[in-house]
């Protein structure tokens, strides 16, 4: 399953961790991250106790987005020991997440 980040949570859930996280930079109005949602959800609930895997919506948590300067949507940022390790922009096949990830374990 996929967490729910915000800007008051993230430093929590993302930067303390001491998995491996993946962040999904998204919003609503984006087709590209409609499509990479269900890929995510679906490593989340695969990688379970292994990583920490969720999304962020860039409008309703600007802070974060500004903060890794996310331009483009969606992007996903893969985390290691709270230091962005790997970035992935666009869509892309599970198998290309799921290889970066597994990189990191």
């Amino acid at each position: 399953m996929a967490i729910e980040f915000t800007d008051a949570n993230f430093e929590e859930l993302v930067i303390k961790s001491d998995k491996p996280v993946i962040v999904d930079f998204w919003a609503v109005w984006c087709g590209p991250c409609r499509m990479v949602g269900p890929i995510v959800q679906e490593i989340g609930e695969e990688y379970g106790e292994k990583a920490v895997v969720g999304k962020l919506d860039v409008d309703h948590n600007p802070e974060t987005a500004r903060k890794y300067s996310i331009r483009n949507i969606p992007t996903i940022l893969f985390f290691k020991n709270g230091e962005v390790v790997d970035k992935q922009v666009g869509a892309v096949p599970k198998a290309v997440l799921a290889g970066k990830l597994d990189s990191l374990l």
